[in-house]
């Protein structure tokens, strides 16, 4: 009997857990979305440096306990180029795909970084000499499809055309990272390590384009009223448990539960984008055949690697939940030869 109960309590646990991460990413997107286009904050770069120093403050005094304290000097001194080739790839996924919302819709910006399998398998060709096998090339086509239709439908003006490109090149980068990574990094580093490791150095890479494109109309923003930050906050906060949450579902679950945690997730985002947004004007006959076709790919690609074995861990963006799964982690099976690596979105 007391088998039993615990049996039942250990699925419950899983449950609320699965809930947390869904409820957690999705609001994640929809919260990056309302703030920088309902609520006024035209501010995506600031956005994205706030959300990188939130949770590096706030992962300061657990990463100088003893135990990690001994682990950075080591890590650091072999890993500082792959640590700093990742964050510039962050810093431009997540800075572009936070730009991009200012003129596209979050159902538009999710179908296309629906496509990161692609650019990971273009990756995968030119850095590993490793192509995909037939099933996750067909997979693919039907993905690139889909997302194609969709580009076409949504990209109706100039605004929102320079934003389909701006969110193109961002979901590009989160793909040459998660090819690259196995060859610059040699040693195992958990979600939050390496947010630790990484938010830093990207706020850096950020800040000049802050200066450049934002820093006036910001401060001239500031003076109108502090009001605005508790939204920012909710939205760091929101990022920052995420990867918490998210850490804790790789260890948790299986890589069959992940997976589908992946397809559920890209399906609410844009039912409730629709519904919550009022982007419901943004569904034409095509742009739904599009995002369709674009979501029967995924599946059929996530489903094919999963057939195919471990494969390497997608990455996991401070700001920008991503909409593939996490197929495999470090703490369950190694991910590649040259290293490991759990590590996403990306996503706003």
């Amino acid at each position: 009997m007391a088998s039993v109960e615990v049996t039942c309590d250990h699925w419950i646990s899983k449950v609320l857990m699965v809930a947390a991460y869904l409820t957690l990413n999705i609001s994640l997107n929809m919260v990056n979305k309302w703030t920088i286009s309902i609520y006024g904050f035209h501010f995506p770069v600031a956005l994205s440096i706030a959300h990188m120093v939130f949770s590096f403050v706030v992962l300061t005094p657990f990463m100088c306990s003893k135990h990690n304290r001994e682990q950075h000097y080591p890590t650091l001194s072999k890993q500082w180029p792959g640590l700093l080739f990742i964050s510039i790839c962050f810093a431009m996924n997540v800075g572009l795909n936070n730009i991009s919302l200012l003129s596209i819709s979050l159902s538009l910006n999710q179908v296309i970084r629906a496509s990161i399998p692609v650019f990971t398998a273009l990756g995968a060709i030119v850095i590993e000499n490793r192509p995909p096998s037939r099933q996750e090339f067909l997979s693919l086509l039907v993905l690139v499809g889909g997302v194609s239709i969709a580009v076409y439908e949504g990209s109706t003006t100039k605004t929102s055309f320079t934003g389909v490109v701006l969110c193109i090149i961002g979901t590009m980068c989160n793909g040459l990272a998660m090819s690259s990574i196995g060859r610059l990094l040699t040693e195992k580093l958990d979600v939050l390590r390496l947010t630790f490791y990484t938010a830093p150095m990207s706020a850096f890479v950020l800040l000049p384009f802050f200066n450049k494109l934002e820093a006036d109309a910001f401060y001239k923003y500031w003076d109108q009223g502090l009001g605005f930050l508790g939204i920012i906050f909710l939205g760091c906060l929101n990022a920052l448990l995420y990867n918490l949450i998210h850490s804790w579902v790789i260890k948790a679950t299986s890589s069959v539960t992940t997976t589908v945690i992946g397809e559920m997730k890209i399906v609410l985002i844009l039912l409730l984008s629709a519904i919550v947004l009022g982007e419901s004007e943004v569904w034409t006959v095509k742009m739904m055949i599009g995002c369709t076709t674009a979501i029967l790919g995924f599946c059929m690609y996530s489903h094919s690697r999963l057939l195919s074995g471990p494969q390497m861990a997608p990455i996991v963006i401070k700001g920008v939940p991503e909409l593939a799964p996490s197929i495999t982690d470090s703490i369950r099976t190694p991910l590649m030869s040259g290293g490991i690596l759990a590590m996403k979105q990306g996503r706003g």
